[in-house]
């Protein structure tokens, strides 16, 4: 077991971010990463995903993602640029190593892996949820004969040529993967509640409402919920490119699944080849179930970034912080108050 001030559970945007201002602070730390290479969820994003139709990447803190082709894949482009920020800030970074529990024995929280065990004066948790795709129950799901997958199992439209494919979910990767097989698929989405698509810009006031929303849910210890529910559908380019294609006719969600297709609740039947459930995903937080921070409305209440229920640990990257630019300044405010608690 190796003594440290800090332990950092992830090296994505929100755990990279954290490291940086943690050694800016002088506090000790290792960083532990499940991933083999550097890039977190970015590397597992879908090749046929290109930089240009990502909503927004914020730089890192200390070192700009800089002029960048927009057409290469952003699986290649953003795990590269995290490559160089650890080799530039030469962060104690463990891969691959998967943290199964985090458990409290006394002065410390003790962080047990598959390499070795830490014992920590504070924990960050910045997990992300790329790793927990969320697939909801519907009757039927399982005699379904045809092909199921999610956005995490995506690479590309190409395999679904010619076939009959069922998008199921709301949010901005429905609509992306709408585009991708526009013309190459005949495509149906579906929805559990009727999208808001918005005219206007995603404003920063807009944002700024948004995160007060998903912050609100923390602090009364529910679960964050997903951005679209409180942001709608903004005019991306995927968005904008969907409604140019005429893809964006929407019908409601379905009662039930059958070996061939699916069944609305009124009888009407639709046979399908493939049900592509871009249903989003859940926060990765398995391995903090010793700490019993569940708090009665089924989320974790935060403080801030820290656990009310255990303040030695803080979420980067989870509910208002779960964001690119959110999870930079969510990083900085950790380390603060990490840097006060062991000094």
């Amino acid at each position: 077991m190796d003594h440290v001030d800090a332990v950092v559970i992830g090296a994505g945007q929100a755990g990279l971010s954290t490291a940086h201002h943690l050694g800016r602070l002088g506090v000790g730390q290792v960083v532990l990463d499940a991933g083999d290479r550097p890039g977190g969820a970015w590397r597992e994003r879908w090749p046929s995903l290109r930089l240009g139709a990502v909503h927004g990447i914020h730089d890192l803190p200390g070192l700009p993602l800089g002029e960048v082709d927009t057409a290469r894949p952003a699986a290649e482009v953003v795990g590269e640029y995290f490559a160089r920020y650890e080799r530039t800030f030469a962060f104690p970074v463990h891969r691959p190593v998967r943290v199964r529990a985090v458990r409290d024995v006394g002065q410390r929280l003790l962080v047990e892996t598959t390499e070795r065990s830490w014992a920590a004066r504070a924990v960050v948790n910045a997990t992300g949820t790329w790793e927990n795709p969320f697939l909801p129950h519907y009757p039927g799901r399982d005699r379904f004969a045809g092909r199921q997958l999610h956005t995490a199992d995506y690479r590309s439209a190409e395999e679904f040529r010619g076939e009959r494919v069922l998008v199921v979910g709301g949010g901005i990767s429905a609509v992306e993967h709408l585009v991708e097989l526009a013309g190459i698929a005949s495509t149906t989405w579906v929805t559990r509640r009727p999208p808001e698509l918005s005219a206007a810009e995603f404003t920063p006031e807009r944002g700024r409402a948004a995160v007060a929303e998903v912050e609100r849910r923390v602090r009364a210890g529910l679960p964050p919920g997903s951005v679209v529910s409180a942001t709608g559908l903004p005019p991306t380019p995927a968005v904008r490119r969907a409604e140019e294609l005429g893809v964006l006719h929407r019908r409601p969600m379905f009662d039930r699944i059958t070996p061939g297709g699916v069944v609305w609740p009124d009888g009407t039947a639709e046979e399908v080849d493939v049900i592509l459930w871009a249903t989003g995903f859940r926060p990765v937080l398995g391995h903090l179930a010793p700490l019993r921070l569940r708090a009665p409305g089924g989320g974790i209440q935060l403080d801030g970034t820290r656990a009310v229920a255990e303040p030695r640990l803080h979420l980067v990257g989870y509910g208002p912080s779960a964001s690119t630019i959110g999870a930079n300044r969510a990083g900085r405010t950790a380390a603060r108050e990490i840097r006060s608690l062991i000094a």
